[in-house]
Parts: structure tokens; C-alpha cells; sequence
């Protein structure tokens, strides 16, 4: 039996998870969480197998999905983390990624492909859709065009309004480093510009 957490701010969501899992019968759900925070707090008293993570939890968190996972894969006997999200973002993706998620899947995924997934994570295997696996390979393929995970923290901070100073502070980092961070970002996007940066990021799908 694959023991699973869902955790994800929606409650129709995770009915309807719930309900698709029901009907496995090698699939087991034992515990829902709304926050991060309780995500890893299910993580530690149920023991799952795999615990299936969105990303954004609203607006009442400054804590992401992101940051759950890394506790949780951090455990001293860690579930694995299957990310199901709608978003899909380069930034997105290394977060979870790196992180140590095992899988990442969009909430636009038929029953079965989720399903497999699942069971994928909890053999210890890769679990990608086919989108976010092309998005990967396209970064490998290309690596010139690709930001750096770092890269990519310093322009969603400046997408944000913050300033140089301000990320500096932010990232720990001095503001000359900063500086250096966007001379590459400006280099890279073909951009003069934190604001053309920005746009030709989203563009790109590098930034949501």
C-alpha cells in the first residue's frame, strides 16, 4: 500500500484527489494539509510514502511549496515529493527541483498519467510530465539562454519592485553582486533594461 499526503489550499481539490485515489486500490491517502507548515508536520507523524505538493498556498502564507518540500525531503526518513501545480514557470520547475521534489506534474494531468506518477515516486523514480521534461531538456540543450537558479531568485525579486539594495539584502549577498547578477540576466535575455528583463523573462516562461 503507497501511503499518501496530500497538500494543496483548495478543499474541492483535495476531495477530488481523495476521491481519484479511492479507487486504487494500492493507493492510500492519510492525511490532508491546507498549509505548507502542515504539510511537513504530516509528513512527520503519518510516514507516507509520497506526499503530493502544490506550490502556492494563498495569500495567507509567505510560505510556498517549495519551502515545504525542502523540509520535508530534510526529514531524517524523508516521503518523496511530487509536485502537481498549474504553474510551470522556469523558476518554477529548478525551485521544486531543487528542492528535491522526485516529480512534477500539472493539475491538467488525466487520472492515470497521476496515478502513475504516484507510483513512480514511490518506487524512487523521476516523474515529469512531458511538458516540464521537454522544458528541462530544452535548458540542457541550451544552456547559453538559460538563467541560473540565482539568476533567476534576483529577477523574480526585481519583478517584484524590489531594489538592488533590497535584494542584496534579501539574498545575502552584497549589492555589487547584485549588480553583477543582472549585467549577466541583461547579457543572456539580449536586454538593456530591469524592466525589458522582466518582460523578456516572461516571456520566455522563465518567470510566471
Amino acid at each position: 500500500m503507497i501511503r499518501l499526503v496530500i497538500a494543496d489550499d483548495h478543499p474541492i481539490v483535495r476531495a477530488g484527489l481523495h476521491a481519484l485515489f479511492s479507487l486504487e486500490p494500492d493507493l492510500e491517502v492519510v492525511a490532508e494539509a491546507a498549509t505548507p507548515d502542515e504539510a511537513v508536520a504530516c509528513a512527520e507523524r503519518e510516514n507516507p510514502d509520497v506526499v503530493l505538493m502544490d506550490l502556492q498556498f494563498g495569500s495567507q502564507t509567505t510560505t510556498t511549496g517549495v519551502d515545504a518540500t525542502r523540509r520535508i525531503r530534510a526529514l531524517e526518513a524523508p516521503p518523496y515529493v511530487l509536485v502537481l501545480t498549474n504553474y510551470d514557470s522556469d523558476a518554477d520547475i529548478l525551485g521544486a527541483v531543487e528542492a528535491g521534489a522526485s516529480g512534477y506534474l500539472l493539475k491538467d494531468a488525466p487520472p492515470h498519467e497521476l496515478t502513475a506518477a504516484v507510483r513512480a515516486a514511490a518506487a524512487g523514480e523521476s516523474a515529469l510530465a512531458p511538458v516540464i521534461a521537454s522544458r528541462l531538456l530544452d535548458r540542457m540543450r541550451a544552456p547559453r539562454v538559460s538563467l541560473s537558479s540565482r539568476e533567476i531568485e534576483v529577477l523574480e525579486l526585481v519583478a517584484a519592485g524590489r531594489s538592488n539594495s533590497e535584494v542584496a539584502e534579501q539574498l545575502f549577498v552584497s549589492e555589487t553582486t547584485v549588480k553583477s547578477h543582472l549585467a549577466h540576466i541583461f547579457s543572456k535575455l539580449d536586454v538593456t533594461s530591469r524592466t525589458a528583463a522582466v518582460s523578456a523573462a516572461r516571456r520566455k516562461g522563465i518567470l510566471r
